[in-house]
Formats: structure tokens, sequence, C-alpha cells
């Protein structure tokens, strides 16, 4: 082997079985690369998504609003998402909502032109989940504090 294979190799065991979730969807939309890590987050093994649409793993109440940012980058080239981290709702195989964080690297043609994108993604539903206990245990005692007549 040569370096260069060699590379390629690591690379694609790299990405393959990577326990975050890695996906690739062209400029439409349709998944064309799904690693392990997507196939335990989500629950659907990578032939059962492979071309299709990420409507899969987007809960309905935000496909419009995913759809809308979609065609705007495929358009524009930009994305703010490839530095900042986006934290959205999604579903998995079985209707059971996750919530995940991800960044997306936007890939091209030599002619600029956008091909799709690839994301990295986590799943932080436990950590969203303690953070919105946290909130509501601090409101109960800033109401409870209120009600005494002392600020927390």
């Amino acid at each position: 082997m040569t370096e260069t294979s060699d590379k390629g190799w690591l690379y694609q065991r790299i990405v393959e079985e990577s326990q975050i979730a890695i996906l690739y969807a062209d400029r439409e939309g349709r998944i064309r690369l799904w690693n392990s890590g997507a196939e335990a987050m989500f629950g659907y093994r990578s032939e059962e998504v492979l071309g299709q649409s990420m409507d899969l793993i987007i809960p309905e109440r935000q496909r419009a609003r995913h759809w809308e940012g979609w065609a705007k980058v495929m358009e524009t080239g930009i994305t703010r998402y490839g530095r900042d981290v986006l934290a959205v709702p999604a579903t998995r195989k079985d209707g059971s909502r996750i919530s995940i964080e991800f960044n997306i690297l936007l890939l091209r043609a030599p002619t600029g032109e956008v091909l799709g994108a690839a994301a990295t993604i986590q799943d932080v539903t436990q950590r969203w989940q303690q953070q919105k206990e946290l909130k509501s245990r601090l409101a109960a005692l800033e109401a409870k504090a209120a009600e005494s007549g002392r600020s927390v």
C-alpha cells in the first residue's frame, strides 16, 4: 500500500466506525452517506436511508424551516454552522424525539458549486433534559424567594 491509499483507508475507517453520527446529503437533501454512529443514534441501518430524504430524521414541525434554510445554503454556499453548533430536535426510527447538536461542512465541486453537506452529529438529549430540570428548579426557587420577599 502507498501512503495515499493508507490515508484513504484510514479516513474511511474513521468515518465508518465513528460513534459520532456522520452523514452526507446531496443538494436535494438525499442521504448519500450514513455511518455506524448515525445507525446507533437514529436507529436506521444505512441500507434503509441511503437515497432517502433527510425528512426521516427531521421532525415534521421543523421541516419547512429546515428546507428553507437548506435551499438558501445550497444556493449561496454560505452557512454559519461550519463553526457554530446548531442544536435542534430530531426523530429516531421508533418515532422518539432526541436533541442533537451538529456542525456541517459544505462539499464543493472543483467549479465551486455546492454539491451537498456533511454533518457531524451528537445526541445531547441527556444534557438538554438536565438543563431543563435545572432551569425548572431555579424558577421554582426564584418564585419561592419572591414570595418571601428575598432575591436569589
